[in-house]
């Protein structure tokens, strides 16, 4: 297409438009577009999606259920009850708030539609300058961002679509999901080293004593517990530390794989840290409740997307 001396080209790759670009064709669209974005809420109506986030939150209840129930209530050690209790309750809460926020968090999506001819025009572009649309959601492409086939829109610095979250990880949630693969890789830490404590206490009693439960009960559920933190801990744990390398190089995995050449300037280590997580280094990075607000829930109805909006 070619119009008022500039292209628009139908491509998925090399967008000239920069992160910081406005999308809207005047002020006051943007600024009411921006406001009704603010007061929805993300999700993706994504079946698998939707089964592997509740399989995560089943698990992480059975795994504090065996912690709380099995291990450490039977305990004769008032401390050490207390005090294992109180730390995993805490990772744990943390990893579902963590996980809810980047599963009903706008990961950076482009708004659908606006590759239209009045904005071409208003973008007022230098004769011969090229600019980018994505076919599959007719909306011009800003740099580094890419289409999700299960989300089905570009997406800014879009570095996956994890299932377990059942959201991308793009430019807006990149923060929380690095928290929730921290907080469940220490959540799991956490569990195997209670079910070694667990199984030397058991076996030094001869299993009379360890657990309310009877003695085959209690070895079923700490056998799945350790199964599962293993398999948790170590997911996870190379997660974040995948998501960590990413963001000190200034590459998502997107980018990695497709071994796309930076047409950016990356930012250095700490400057991309304090770009994902806002602000100096502090303890308000580890804290997946900043910039948390109620809204008031009335179901709006949308056409063309699999978001649902609140």
């Amino acid at each position: 297409m070619q119009s008022s001396g500039h292209r628009l080209r139908d491509v998925e790759h090399h967008p000239l438009l920069t992160e910081n670009d406005n999308y809207d064709s005047s002020s006051s669209s943007s600024s009411s577009s921006e406001a009704d974005a603010a007061d929805r809420v993300w999700f993706i109506r994504d079946g698998c999606g939707m089964v592997c986030a509740i399989m995560t939150w089943l698990l992480v209840v059975y795994a504090d259920f065996v912690v709380t129930f099995v291990m450490l209530l039977p305990s004769q050690d008032f401390w050490y009850s207390m005090i294992n209790g109180v730390i995993f309750n805490c990772l744990a809460v943390l990893a579902l708030s963590s996980h809810l926020r980047t599963m009903l968090t706008d990961p950076g999506a482009v708004p659908k539609g606006n590759a239209t001819k009045e904005y071409m025009e208003s973008l007022q572009l230098k004769p011969g300058e090229v600019i980018y649309k994505c076919p599959k959601c007719c909306c011009i492409k800003p740099e580094r961002a890419h289409h999700c086939s299960i989300c089905k829109r570009c997406i800014r610095k879009m570095d996956h679509h994890c299932p377990w979250v059942n959201n991308c990880v793009g430019e807006k949630n990149q923060r929380f999901f690095v928290l929730f693969t921290m907080y469940t890789a220490l959540s799991s830490a956490h569990a195997l080293i209670l079910c070694g404590f667990q199984f030397i206490s058991c076996v030094r009693g001869q299993w009379t004593e360890c657990s309310d439960f009877s003695p085959p009960v209690t070895v079923i559920l700490l056998i799945f517990l350790c199964l599962e933190g293993l398999l948790f801990f170590t997911f996870t744990a190379v997660m974040f530390g995948t998501q960590i390398h990413s963001i000190c190089n200034d590459e998502t995995e997107i980018e990695r794989l497709k071994s796309e050449k930076p047409t950016w300037e990356r930012r250095l280590r700490w400057e991309g840290m304090k770009s994902v997580f806002g602000g100096p280094p502090s303890l308000l990075w580890m804290n997946p409740f900043v910039g948390f607000r109620f809204r008031q829930l009335q179901a709006r109805s949308r056409r063309g997307g699999p978001e649902f909006s609140v």
